[in-house]
């Protein structure tokens, strides 16, 4: 059987939010079977909980955003795409503010600290929300035109195309591609960083955005060059980064996907609008579990053998 799996201690760190600048406490806790991912703000009283859901995304401008009344959780996706990747099912995570610390602007931090928790499977079966046939969403026309769809897949993989235009973007590829039956989201993906233009900073700050970006936790870009003295930590960081995105945005499901995510130049706001219209229409999906690894995708296979050997 597959498993669901929690952390098995309590683990803490500090960091500040990437658009608000704020410093903030995070602390990941175990969580029984069927809890999912749930965050919770417990500097307010009475503490306020968000479970993932596809229906309490609110704010998609540079970041995935969950709000209950008139309580927010912003930049949710780095650290659920490391819950993705490590095949976490059920967590509590406890915050002192608004936002989730940047950390170093990838998943790897966040990794580093679920490992560092440990991984422990529990009693029940891991659910998994399988996609029956191809559900797509787009916006725009022409040269703005932007969508993402999904399809049907027993097992997780993902190809994006990205469009900048601008040379140091161009020149490292843009177009990216991750099938996990047969690549690590730890080596692949969860390494890549965000990346911001210095023309659009003002304007950003001016929004209340990008108050804690430096070139500690985000790849910098000026007209024509990158900025970082480090240069890129994979030959197309930039793409791999929106996978990385992506997958942190679609966990928000609640559940792993068995799908095949294609996407063209797009972003957490149109990823939300793709789980909505998926979740619309039931006859699309159903959710399945595995009683023996023999008939399981090998995607999630793959995951519980590579990813328990890091422990």
């Amino acid at each position: 059987m597959l498993k669901q799996r929690t952390i098995k201690q309590l683990v803490r760190t500090v960091g500040v939010g990437l658009h608000s600048g704020t410093r903030v406490e995070l602390t990941l806790r175990p969580a029984p079977v069927d809890t999912g991912i749930v965050f919770r703000r417990i500097d307010l009283v009475p503490i306020v909980e968000f479970p993932c859901s596809a229906h309490i995304v609110g704010d998609t401008r540079m970041a995935s955003t969950l709000g209950v009344g008139s309580a927010k959780v912003s930049t949710v996706e780095h650290l659920l795409s490391a819950c993705a990747g490590l095949g976490i099912d059920n967590m509590v995570i406890d915050l002192t503010a608004e936002e989730i610390p940047i950390m170093d602007g990838s998943a790897s931090s966040f990794v580093y600290l679920l490992q560092q928790a440990g991984l422990q499977e529990q009693s029940a079966a891991r659910k998994f929300i399988r996609v029956k046939r191809m559900v797509e969403v787009r916006e725009g026309e022409g040269d703005k035109e932007k969508w993402a769809r999904l399809e049907p897949y027993e097992g997780l993989k993902l190809k994006f195309f990205i469009e900048f235009n601008h040379p140091a973007v161009d020149t490292t590829g843009q177009t990216g591609e991750v099938d996990f039956a047969i690549e690590s989201y730890v080596k692949e993906i969860a390494r890549a960083r965000t990346f911001g233009f210095m023309q659009d900073v003002e304007t950003l700050r001016g929004m209340g955005l990008a108050r804690g970006g430096s070139f500690e936790n985000a790849i910098v870009l000026d007209e024509y060059r990158i900025l970082n003295a480090d240069g890129l930590r994979y030959e197309n960081e930039f793409v791999r980064h929106k996978m990385l995105d992506a997958i942190g945005d679609l966990y928000l499901i609640g559940h792993p996907l068995l799908a095949a995510y294609v996407a063209h130049k797009s972003g957490h706001g149109l990823n939300n609008q793709l789980l909505r219209a998926l979740l619309a229409q039931p006859d699309a999906y159903e959710i399945v579990s595995f009683n023996a690894p023999e008939g399981a995708p090998p995607t999630y296979v793959a995951q519980a053998e590579q990813e328990w050997a890091l422990n």
